[in-house]
């Protein structure tokens, strides 16, 4: 049986502002980097074989923080594990885009990646991962969207609050599917 973590990234200075990140390469603030050392502390009295990462900036960031603290510094990076592709809204705040495109700025085709594609990419990822490390325990750091995306394909009816930054989402695969053993968890942050 695997057991996977999936963390999301720190805390950013576009988090703070509201700012569609996307594949925008923001760096962890400060706030960020103390999250990230935060959750590195609580992990280290769990035991992970791998650490994967989104290559972007900030999850790199926090997935080097807590592999150092863990004492695994071999983290293999995926491009598949990046956040999902915000189009023409990276970098805008939503007022912005309200401004800029109207109310239904959803509605509109504005180069955002869809939902169906993200999922494609994560359970290739997570295939691959299923293959290589069969019962081992897996970290993957990566974005909240993403997440999200991946959760709510593999968990079905699960809650779709956003992620918090730093947090740990750890489930458990079994012959009858997935199984959630702890959601969006942050009690490290307090």
């Amino acid at each position: 049986m695997i057991k996977i973590g999936f963390v999301r990234h720190g805390s950013t200075a576009w988090n703070k502002q509201g700012r569609a990140q996307g594949n925008s390469d923001i760096p962890l603030d400060i706030e960020g980097l103390t999250q990230a050392s935060k959750l590195a502390e609580r992990l280290k009295t769990e035991e992970w074989d791998f650490i994967y990462s989104s290559n972007l900036l900030r999850a790199r960031q926090t997935a080097g923080i807590i592999g150092d603290r863990i004492g695994n510094n071999q983290i293999g990076l995926d491009k598949r594990l990046r956040e999902v592709g915000g189009g023409y809204i990276e970098g805008t705040t939503e007022i912005e885009r309200i401004e800029k495109w109207g109310n239904n700025w959803r509605e509109l085709d504005l180069g955002i990646e869809q939902s169906d594609k993200v999922v494609e990419r994560g359970l290739a990822f997570l295939n691959e991962i299923l293959e290589k490390h069969h019962d081992k325990k897996v970290l993957i750091v990566s974005h909240g969207s993403f997440i999200k995306h991946l959760l709510k394909d593999l968990v079905p009816g699960l809650d779709e609050a956003s992620l918090k930054n730093c947090s740990i989402t750890k489930l458990e695969k079994s012959t009858e599917g997935w199984e959630m053993k702890l959601h969006n968890c942050t009690m490290h942050l307090t």
